[in-house]
């Protein structure tokens, strides 16, 4: 009889555990179960932007109802399970006909929801102005061999802004450094900025690209991070963690997560773009497709002569030729290309030629803005900028007296444009013949030997290319060649790295 009442009370005692244990049981593991069976999933801040669940998670959670028979397995078996599917493929998606590899995962997943959901304000605003410039992009793409669908790279750079700029002061549809696009030929100063064209800018990011192709094998995605991170950095990401796959690379800590995010964002704006109603962007107002004629300027013209000439207004011009930072077109640029409505070549030739050519420019002074230092006065300051203390006085409001320490003063600019040597830089003979190479800044460490097996050439060529002694400590920051490319048939191929 007491056995019997000791196991009444044992199982009263348990009732209760039954009911509370599986609710306690279930909420510690739910964290370590999403990250298990999500092990690529990128983490984003604060996680505002919920993960890509399936619908039937999101109708048990959010309707409280009971959730159905627990399937039971192992962590053992859930690692295993994950880490085969750890790409998500879907094979119910089908993924657009494109020219550059497309895939879907789990990252690639993430910016399609992103795209349309909070992001979906400035994807919309992208397809918009995609429409104005994308079919003339394409075509200077094509021209050069490489990959139309590569203009979805200036989608997430820049949305199709001429005018963009980076914090990093990164600029126009292609986003270029000024390093960058001053080695793509594209001029930069204070009279024009070559980045924000839409064709001198596409025709070196084409350029860049089919570099970046060559130097990576073939690997696309591994040509477009670099576009994002700078060759050099993937470069060494890949000798780092010994492997050429992008999204290998991407689990590692060495890389920025703006370059691992780069390529999977890049293919979701691809995915979306070239069937955009599929993912709800079916009311977008697209621009109508640039078009325009080119006429050649031979002398310094005023925007708004060249305006008045063709028929259309100062700011359709500039519209026209985002590159133009002032009133005119740039000095010590002969033959420069000025952009103008379409059907108005003729007109504007006929017109034009009837000015004379002191006629057809006029001098401005432009200004800027200076912080003046501490004991500095309108007379230093005057002198510093090649004018007179009555003449800034006047220009700001102030008397030759007036205390000027700490003020911001407009003053005249000084033109950074040298004209015996700034303008169009004139390509050398070797470059002429399609010829092209490819440099590296040498970092503390860095040997011959170790860039040889680095890049793959031989210490050898290394050595003539760059005019080297075996004996001689590479410096760091100087800039060597670690790879030479020849063009055939609009592609490049790598010369031999052997010898």
């Amino acid at each position: 009889m007491k056995r019997f009442l000791l196991f009444t009370y044992a199982v009263i005692a348990l009732v209760p555990l039954f009911y509370v244990l599986p609710v306690a049981a279930t909420e510690p593991i739910q964290p370590l179960l999403a990250e298990l069976t999500r092990p690529n999933a990128l983490l984003f801040g604060t996680g505002k932007i919920p993960a890509l669940d399936a619908a039937d998670d999101h109708d048990m959670t959010e309707h409280g109802s009971s959730a159905p028979a627990t399937k039971l397995f192992s962590l053992e078996e859930l690692r295993k399970s994950s880490e085969e599917d750890s790409d998500l493929e879907l094979p119910d998606v089908d993924l657009p006909i494109s020219d550059i590899p497309l895939t879907l995962n789990s990252k690639v997943e993430y910016f399609l929801y992103y795209f349309q959901t909070r992001g979906k304000p400035s994807f919309s605003r992208w397809l918009s102005h995609s429409a104005r410039y994308i079919p003339m992009m394409k075509e200077i793409l094509r021209r050069e061999g490489m990959p139309e669908d590569l203009v979805y790279v200036a989608m997430i750079e820049s949305g199709f802004q001429m005018h963009a700029r980076s914090w990093a002061n990164a600029v126009g549809p292609w986003q270029f450094m000024p390093g960058t696009g001053r080695r793509y030929d594209l001029r930069i100063d204070q009279w024009i900025d070559e980045r924000k064209d839409p064709v001198k800018a596409t025709t070196a990011a084409a350029l860049y690209l089919k570099e970046l192709y060559a130097l990576f094998k073939g690997d696309w995605y591994l040509a477009t991070a670099g576009y994002n991170a700078g060759e050099n950095k993937i470069l060494r990401a890949i000798s780092m963690y010994n492997t050429n796959d992008f999204w290998e690379l991407s689990q590692g800590s060495y890389l920025k997560p703006e370059t691992k995010q780069y390529v999977p964002k890049l293919l979701a704006a691809a995915i979306i773009a070239k069937d955009p109603a599929r993912y709800g962007f079916g009311e977008i107002a697209y621009l109508t497709p640039i078009e325009y004629d080119t006429v050649t300027i031979p002398s310094r013209t005023n925007l708004d002569l060249a305006a008045k000439l063709s028929g259309t207004t100062y700011e359709s011009i500039k519209e026209l030729n985002p590159d133009l930072r002032h009133w005119c077109t740039p000095p010590n640029y002969p033959d420069y290309l000025l952009k103008i409505p379409k059907g108005s070549k003729l007109q504007f030739a006929l017109e034009y030629a009837k000015i004379p050519e002191d006629q057809r420019f006029t001098e401005r002074v432009l200004y800027s803005r200076y912080k003046v230092r501490r004991r500095e006065t309108l007379k230093s300051v005057a002198r510093r900028f090649g004018t007179s203390p009555t003449a800034l006085a006047e220009l700001n409001g102030l008397n030759l007296k007036s205390r000027i320490a700490g003020k911001s003063l407009l003053v005249p600019a000084k033109q950074s444009v040298d004209f015996n040597h700034e303008g169009r830089p004139v390509r050398s003979a070797k470059a002429t013949n399609g010829s092209y190479a490819k440099y590296y800044t040498v970092k503390r460490g860095d040997t011959l030997s170790s860039l040889a097996k680095r890049f793959d050439v031989s210490a050898k060529l290394l050595s003539a290319w760059n005019k080297l002694k075996h004996t001689v400590a590479l410096k760091p920051g100087r800039r060597i060649i670690i790879a030479k490319f020849t063009e055939k048939n609009g592609a490049l191929t790598q010369a031999a790295s052997k010898s």
